[in-house]
């Protein structure tokens, strides 16, 4: 039986012509700066944001976690959504790595309001005081909405009122303007540096890529190496990324409508409620609203061939990518209904 993987888009495969690109990959080392598909892969990267320059890092809390160290002194203050994915599921690493406060905000649906922001911000030099250091975005956000482009313009202008840089956790920037109907570029305009992964929705099987001025990239890349993230013949592993910008992007409106597909017939399952008005990309999330039997619906989802992350507080997510089929959501939607059923 084929086994269907909606744990998370991080599960994907690499593409057969992703394949082909590793075993053709020119390399070097690139650390040296000699790595060629490297180069093409940064120079592709900072093109589709509207940056000076990028660097290729080996995953997204990586990337994440380096401009937070590129961006901060030690001690500095950074502003930032409370349900985001640095401060949920990044180990901490911004008080290891980076040696900086977290200062998070209630969002609304993860947005974050201007005046909120604005009334974080440090300002003057009491010496009691952190400096705020960064501001931290994140479009999509990790519950899966998508925030509209005047959300992050309206933090933007706060943030350079004050003179404070913006870094946008874009893991999923090229989601967020799939369903914007914009260009990446148009997101991207509102941060100083952003980082998007090339390894979940767009299918590479490693990698990230973290974008900003040419000046602030010279020292992400020596941070890089201090952090241990020097590689080597790379290419092997960036050559798909290059597949990944040139053929995976506009096929991501794909995954979003199968999702919604999903979340339609999940919202006439009994017992099962969908906000389907948060459907925006290729996440589905759903609660149960009766007490469901956990052991029994993930042993029926196995039963089905279905590999499935269990909920959390009754409450589960679903998600979507290039190797995900209607077909495959239908036999989803069987295994629940007769767990429901029951």
């Amino acid at each position: 039986m084929q086994w269907i993987d909606v744990r998370s888009d991080t599960v994907t495969q690499p593409t057969p012509a992703m394949r082909e690109a590793m075993f053709n990959a020119e390399v070097g080392d690139d650390v040296y700066g000699d790595d060629p598909t490297v180069q093409a892969l940064e120079q592709l990267a900072a093109e589709k944001l509207g940056k000076e320059a990028a660097l290729f890092v080996p995953t997204g809390n990586f990337g994440n976690q380096l401009a937070i160290f590129t961006h901060c002194q030690r001690g500095d203050e950074v502003i930032l959504e409370e349900s985001c994915h640095i401060v949920w599921h990044e180990t901490g690493g911004a008080a290891v790595i980076g040696g900086v406060q977290l200062r998070t905000i209630a969002g609304v649906d993860g947005v974050m309001s201007p005046e909120a922001i604005e009334q974080r911000i440090r300002v003057g030099e009491d010496i009691h005081w952190p400096r705020t250091g960064l501001i931290c975005l994140e479009n999509a956000h990790c519950n899966g909405r998508v925030i509209p482009l005047e959300a992050m313009a309206a933090s933007a202008e706060v943030a350079r009122r004050h003179q404070v840089p913006v870094h946008l956790d874009g893991a999923r920037i090229f989601n967020a303007a799939a369903h914007l109907g914009c260009d990446a570029r148009d997101i991207a305009q509102y941060a100083d540096t952003v980082m998007f992964c090339l390894s979940k929705g767009l299918a590479a099987p490693v990698g990230s890529i973290l974008a900003g001025r040419a000046d602030f990239i010279a020292r992400a890349r020596r941070n890089r190496k201090l952090l241990g993230g020097g590689m080597r013949q790379a290419g092997v592993i960036a050559a798909p990324g290059i597949v990944a910008l040139n053929e995976m992007v506009d096929r991501l409106k794909d995954d979003h409508a199968n999702a919604r597909y999903l979340a339609e017939r999940l919202a006439v399952l009994p017992c099962v409620e969908v906000k389907l008005e948060d459907v925006h990309i290729n996440m589905v999330w759903f609660r149960f609203t009766a007490d469901i039997d956990v052991a029994e619906l993930m042993a029926a989802l196995r039963q089905a061939g279905v590999k499935a992350n269990p909920p959390e507080g009754g409450l589960m997510r679903i998600v979507t990518h290039w190797q995900v089929r209607r077909e495959d959501l239908d036999r989803l939607v069987e295994a629940l209904q007769r767990v429901l059923s029951d």
